[in-house]
């Protein structure tokens, strides 16, 4: 889900451009924000590991053990 919304934020910034100037009034540049956006689905990208992927060595597995409940004693 976070990809998606980065990458939608990413395509609506490159779909206008990044520099506008306007002569001695005002310089908009939004380069750093679209900088900003790829940092972001970068690190989304390395965090977000599918759990059937294989680990990498030193890294702890977390495992899920089930067992079944029986009373201690019988009832009649």
């Amino acid at each position: 889900m976070a990809l998606e919304v980065l990458g939608e934020r990413r395509a609506k910034l490159l779909a206008d451009p990044l520099k506008v100037t306007v002569d001695g009034v005002v310089t908009m540049d939004l380069q750093e924000n679209l900088r900003g956006i790829e940092r972001q689905i970068d690190g989304v990208r390395r965090r977000a590991a599918a759990p059937d992927d294989p680990r990498e060595e030193g890294e702890e597995k977390n495992t899920l053990v089930t067992s079944a409940l029986v009373p201690s004693r019988r009832y009649r």
